[in-house]
């Protein structure tokens, strides 16, 4: 079914802070519309909107036809204890649902309500469009393919990150939705999946809106950008896709700050001459009463007329200036400015593993050799699944081995950012955690780091589980700054973080002298930070390239 998703005059805000107002939006099919802003602008909260899972502050959406079918598929797929991959694979296709719908609207008929045998018409249709009819067949093709060897009677909570993420891409490429909401589906794909995400969402002939920080899936697929600037308090719409995005974004951005200049200069510059005009005639009549003779009238005359035409061209001169069309300056953008702190040079042989051995379930790891050393700036590329987390847990010692030893050197001081983000995800208020695990920092300092990092005020009171995969991952990255390190683990940084801490990111990379460990399929960075070494891992085994 051809569907069409126009929203219009849309408002929302968070509290007494307005995230978005007057936003206009027409999703036409084969739309590929991405959604960008800086995390906190509210694209998550736009797409539920749009789901029709939030009601807006103002403003409607609409869809034409009305029974067209909406997918949203938020950033973390919520995996519910007891549901099992094939069930999972139900919910997020939405073909559960229209069950149910279907089951419901059986029973009506079989009782022979009034309308039952529209409602009945209407709830098939839905049910078959979705692809409820070959579901259970496609979803075994579909995880063949994708490489999801589990069974898919399983439960979805025994599937390790990398299996969650492909039963994750899974549901989105069994999905037969007329609309498509995609928050951050690039979100723990590898390359093979992120290849699969795009000749999918490239052929799609049903709109889509999607948010993602992936800058090279979003400068392949998107054909419009929506841009949520929070800073200014503006929704801007840009024609064509990623890259004209952001080189008219920058021409835009450096129109805006060249009209605020000519302005405010123009201003200043009819100010200064008012204040000269009327000074100039404020002295010409105190010189006029006290230099004149009682009985010389014509030059008092003079010199009073002369003051006169001051004060008039000063009186023009203000009223030009209250002519002048008010240019606003622009708002003064917020920006990570992100360091890591390095901890003094530990040893020439930073970590080791020797004949190491993992076992977990059916899946070995090794048994590998490897040797980590001082500087060396390691990039871990592989499949999901491949065994990446593994190798990082063997060498830091978190994993026991089955075999074979791992060792640290000596003065090796570890920095982390973990895939899972597990620090700060339990009930502890965040400014809590983060003290515990920086305490030479203090709680003033830690609030004020945590501010820097985007996680201020109350953000910083509310407890780890709370926040959002953004947030958590910036706490991460602060802690990179509030204690020294020398050996820094990265597994996935990019998951979550909005383009503009990406950069900032790379930009402490760059200068970040002591030993790297960098996980990630973000195919940009790959390109930007520089390494010394390649490890890629495949089917438990690392080989270096």
């Amino acid at each position: 079914m051809s569907a069409t998703l126009v929203a219009k005059d849309l408002a929302a805000g968070h509290g007494d802070r307005v995230l978005f107002a007057g936003l206009d939006l027409v999703v036409a099919p084969g739309d590929v519309v991405g959604l960008v802003g800086a995390n906190g602008a509210g694209k998550s909260t736009l797409l539920r909107i749009l789901a029709g899972l939030l009601p807006a502050e103002e403003g409607s959406v609409s869809l034409t036809p009305p029974h067209a079918s909406v997918g949203h598929l938020p950033q973390e797929p919520e995996r519910r204890p007891g549901e099992t991959v094939r069930a999972f694979l139900g919910r997020r296709t939405g073909v559960t649902a229209a069950t149910a719908a279907m089951d419901a609207a059986a029973e009506a008929l079989g009782r022979e309500e009034p309308g039952a045998d529209d409602t009945y018409a209407t709830a098939l249709e839905r049910w078959l469009g979705l692809g409820g009819a070959d579901l259970d067949e496609r979803a075994d093709a579909v995880a063949a393919d994708l490489g999801l060897a589990v069974d898919l009677d399983a439960p979805m909570t025994a599937l390790s990150g990398g299996q969650a993420a492909r039963a994750g891409l899974a549901s989105l490429l069994l999905s037969r939705y007329d609309v498509f909401l995609l928050d951050e589906p690039t979100n723990d794909l590898d390359l093979d999946g992120l290849d699969r995400l795009e000749r999918f969402v490239g052929g799609l002939r049903a709109g889509t809106v999607l948010v993602s920080h992936d800058r090279e899936f979003l400068a392949r697929v998107v054909n419009r950008v929506v841009e949520l600037d929070l800073v200014q308090r503006q929704v801007n719409v840009y024609g064509g896709g990623y890259t004209s995005y952001l080189e008219e974004r920058a021409i835009a951005r450096q129109h805006a700050r060249d009209a605020y200049e000519e302005y405010a200069d123009t201003r200043s510059g009819l100010l200064a001459r008012a204040q000269t005009q009327r000074q100039w005639a404020d002295k010409g009549v105190r010189n006029a009463r006290k230099k004149a003779k009682d009985n010389d009238k014509i030059g008092r005359h003079i010199k009073g007329e002369t003051s006169e035409k001051q004060a008039a061209k000063a009186r023009q001169t203000e009223r030009a200036i209250e002519r002048l069309e008010v240019v606003e300056e622009p708002r003064k953008e917020w920006e990570l400015r992100m360091t890591i702190a390095v901890a003094p040079r530990a040893g020439a042989v930073v970590a080791s593993l020797r004949g190491a051995v993992v076992e977990r379930g059916s899946f070995r790891f090794g048994p590998v050799d490897l040797q980590v050393d001082w500087a060396d700036r390691i990039a871990i590329t592989g499949a999901n699944g491949s065994g990446k987390t593994t190798l990082l847990g063997a060498l830091l010692g978190r994993l026991p081995l089955d075999a074979g030893t791992a060792s640290l050197g000596p003065g090796v001081v570890v920095g982390e950012v973990d895939q899972a983000r597990a620090l700060f995800a339990g009930p502890q208020p965040l400014v809590d955690v983060f003290t515990e695990a920086a305490p030479d920092l203090g709680p003033e300092p830690t609030r004020t780091l945590l501010a820097k990092f985007g996680l201020r005020g109350d953000i910083a009171l509310r407890a780890c589980e709370t926040l959002s995969p953004g947030e958590r991952t910036r706490a991460g990255l602060a802690l990179l700054q509030a204690r020294g390190v020398n050996l820094l683990v990265l597994d996935e940084p990019t998951n979550h973080l909005d383009l503009p801490a990406i950069e900032q990111l790379e930009s402490a990379l760059e200068s970040y002298p002591g030993t790297l460990l960098l996980v990630t399929h973000d195919r940009r960075m790959l390109d930007a930070v520089a390494t010394t070494r390649q490890w890629v891992v495949a089917n438990g085994s690392v080989t270096e390239v």
